[in-house]
């Protein structure tokens, strides 16, 4: 048998049936890491470079795959808006016995991290939001050019070679073409070979820019200025609607600044963790 494409952690049975897939590291303060979505996408691939530091800085960190993604159930019999995403890492967290952390969350991760502290803000001690979605409405992420790519890429009917594949990361995600590299490529491309194409094709985030006053945590958020899929009209939604904010606009940098920018990342998450 030939070994899986990332490490395997623990799995948790939620209250709706459904298993999710989940690594637990560290002790301390709970940090849940939320991924992004797209093709090979789960909690390792995203956050591979962060965990180890934030376990080192005393928290335990909790890296699920969303459903629909990496070893988590893949159900294709469902709908996949965001109040699902959010209803399976709730059910998730109350399975693994914690009930109070920071969320965590890239792109999709970060829609799911406001739709979380909007549905349960008793839960969340604070917020870290990557270039999060759900700040803008569907037309306006259908212009960004990295999304332009995405969809030329995966919806051509053609088979996805890793070759195009790392093209398109680079297009879409980095300025430094370095950080796309072979290993993490093959590793998105295996990933991807479990994939069903429902969470996908039937995700709706809807555009929560009216709600983010009703969120009280404090709230810390890093957007890379050379983004490529979130429209930068969510720099200022962010910075003007949630209350107890702070903002780091990151040069030389695209969708992944947990990965491009992995040291600025962990220094500066430690440093609001700490001292707020």
């Amino acid at each position: 048998m030939s070994p899986k494409p990332v490490p395997e952690g623990h799995y948790a049975t939620l209250a709706n049936g459904y298993r999710v897939h989940y690594l637990d590291e560290g002790s301390g303060q709970v940090l849940v890491l939320l991924h992004g979505s797209g093709n090979g996408a789960c909690g390792i691939s995203n956050f591979r470079g962060n965990i180890s530091a934030f376990v080192a800085a005393g928290y335990r960190v909790i890296a699920p795959d969303l459903i629909g993604f990496g070893y988590s159930d893949k159900p294709i019999d469902v709908e996949y808006p965001l109040s699902f995403f959010v209803e399976c890492v709730k059910q998730a967290l109350d399975a693994i016995g914690v009930e109070r952390y920071t969320l965590i969350g890239n792109s999709l991760g970060g829609a799911v991290a406001l739709g979380f502290s909007l549905a349960h803000p008793t839960n969340v001690e604070r917020l870290v939001l990557m270039a999060p979605g759900g700040l803008n409405d569907l037309p306006d992420y259908l212009a960004m050019p990295g999304m332009a790519a995405m969809f030329k890429l995966y919806g051509s009917g053609q088979p996805v070679t890793e070759a195009a594949m790392k093209d398109f990361f680079i297009k879409a995600f980095v300025v430094n073409p370095d950080c796309v590299t072979d290993a993490l490529v093959h590793e998105r491309a295996e990933m991807a070979k479990g994939q069903n194409p429902q969470a996908i094709k039937t995700m709706k985030v809807p555009n929560l820019t009216e709600r983010l006053g009703e969120i009280e945590c404090p709230a810390l958020t890093l957007w890379g200025l050379n983004e490529n899929m979130m429209p930068d009209s969510g720099i200022l939604r962010l910075a003007k609607g949630l209350k107890h904010g702070r903002m780091v606009l990151v040069p030389q940098c695209g969708h992944w600044v947990m990965i491009e920018h992995r040291e600025l990342f962990n220094r500066t998450v430690i440093d609001f963790l700490k001292n707020g």
